[in-house]
């Protein structure tokens, strides 16, 4: 039996708000605010709905060493 992905909730209340406001992430920061709080309180991997926010981290974090003059750390 597989498990339920922990975000899946969160998932799918940013679809709905995307739908509902034509697409403007800008009128759903809430939502996707809730959803970088889920992926953060599980393990990297734990969630295939945090992929794409863990990605966004990474990048995130990526650009703030560069802009430090940090070498990014190898992936």
């Amino acid at each position: 039996m597989s498990q339920k992905d922990p975000c899946q909730k969160q998932a799918c209340e940013i679809q709905k708000c995307l739908q509902a406001n034509n697409y403007v992430e800008s009128k759903c920061e809430a939502v996707l605010q809730e959803m970088r709080k889920c992926c953060a309180r599980y393990p990297k991997g734990r969630s295939v709905c945090c992929s794409g926010f863990e990605k966004e981290e990474r990048e995130r974090e990526t650009f703030k060493a560069a802009s430090k003059g940090i070498p990014p750390s190898p992936q």
